[in-house]
């Protein structure tokens, strides 16, 4: 194994971040599958759980920039530490009324909608506040890498001890375990030895720095044609992911084993693609990797979509993932790496809002194409889009590259 791909963990501070995230991340994981199953065991309507998967996510989509712009005028770390507690006090208040037996699915809704708002200041702060736990700029891709290697670790080892004690235990324990694991995050947020930055971002209103931001990034066509790529990708393509339980019963009838396998490939491609992430070195092109791994995630739904044969439909599903992975990673890099520091926050909160925000209107699209035209329609044109938004991407590209060097 190249030591190199665990450059970042030199960094204690950043090291502290990385360990409490990882531990966290596991209870996090249990609860997204507590969760689901708990309102549909209540309500037995897909509707409704797609519903309370929809109000977790929609605060990225309308608050991420006005949080972008509270988030560049404060503290990252302060910001952190209290949205830590407030996610640590949502999962035990959860683990609380399910164990009393108080609780509704409208109950459950409210406590997903506040959730999603205090993550979307979490994610929006703690990707900003990167910068500051790692010394060596050198290595801050390698950390954002490292924090996409664990979210996927998680994402394939959570559910999986999740499933174990939901079905011995029931959702309560499962919610109580993810409110334990914010101690190791918590615990490690006060460890860190940081020496606050001056605020560089003006002190204005948040409509005013909302402007300022929005300005910034239309006089950045680097970072502003980033975030249209990922905003298309998410509303056009991303959402394939949602159509794994389908594709896993419609297209080769299988039942919640087969189900599972897709999930594995698609954590097993992330995982390969935070771990091609975790090399990357400055100076990287990272916008030719971007072009790349969004045609790679158009192929690989391609191949999905006329995929008859499993073994070759899960492959499909893990090159899809890797390129997926890959994309986004590469795309929240090149934001960290190069916004202005009175602006990063701010051009961050678009990147959240492109990803996560479009991401639930995105799914309902695909789920009512594929209630209309079938599965394997849906994945045609998920497919199409994803090839025609990587050309699109690739001809912005070579005309940027041709005006630059056009001599005056």
């Amino acid at each position: 194994m190249d030591v190199n791909i665990f450059r970042a963990l030199k960094h204690r501070n950043y090291r502290l971040h990385f360990t409490g995230q990882a531990i966290s991340l596991m209870g996090t994981w249990m609860q997204r599958i507590a969760i689901s199953w708990l309102v549909y065991r209540l309500t037995e309507s897909a509707l409704i759980l797609g519903l309370v998967s929809f109000v977790s996510l929609i605060p990225s989509l309308v608050l991420s920039p006005f949080i972008g712009s509270f988030v560049d005028r404060r503290q990252k770390y302060r910001i952190v530490l209290f949205t830590q507690i407030g996610l640590m006090v949502q999962a035990g208040t959860l683990a609380l009324m399910v164990f009393l037996g108080y609780y509704s699915v409208w109950w459950i809704g409210a406590l997903s909608f506040i959730q999603g708002v205090v993550n979307t200041f979490d994610v929006t702060a703690r990707q900003s506040l990167m910068v500051e736990l790692v010394d060596e700029k050198a290595d801050l891709p390698n950390a954002i890498a490292l924090n996409s290697s664990a979210f996927n670790a998680a994402r394939m080892l959570g559910p999986a001890a999740g499933g174990i004690l939901l079905s011995a235990y029931g959702e309560a324990v499962c919610f109580a375990v993810n409110f334990i694991s914010f101690i190791a995050v918590i615990g490690s947020l006060l460890l860190m030895k940081l020496v606050p930055k001056p605020i560089t971002a003006k002190q204005e209103s948040t409509w005013r720095g909302l402007k300022e931001g929005f300005s910034y990034l239309k006089h950045s066509p680097h970072l502003s044609s980033l975030i249209l790529l990922l905003t298309a990708s998410s509303l056009l393509v991303i959402p394939y992911t949602t159509l794994l339980p389908v594709i896993a019963r419609e297209m080769f009838d299988g039942d919640a084993t087969t189900f599972s396998w897709f999930e594995s490939a698609a954590g097993l491609g992330a995982m390969a693609g935070a771990i091609y992430m975790a090399r990357t070195r400055m100076g990287t092109n990272l916008r030719f990797r971007v072009m790349k791994a969004s045609g790679l995630l158009a192929l690989g739904i391609l191949a999905l979509s006329f995929s008859s044969w499993l073994p070759l439909a899960l492959f499909s599903t893990l090159f899809a993932a890797m390129g997926m992975m890959v994309q986004n990673s590469s795309i929240n890099t090149y934001i960290q790496t190069h916004a202005m520091p009175a602006y990063r926050a701010r051009a961050i909160s678009y990147y959240i809002m492109a990803f996560q925000g479009v991401f639930p209107l995105g799914s309902l699209l695909v789920g009512a194409l594929a209630s209309a035209w079938g599965i394997h329609y849906t994945l045609l044109i998920q497919g199409v889009a994803g090839a025609l938004v990587a050309l699109g991407f690739m001809i912005y590209i070579r005309q940027h590259i041709n005006r630059r060097y056009v001599p005056v």
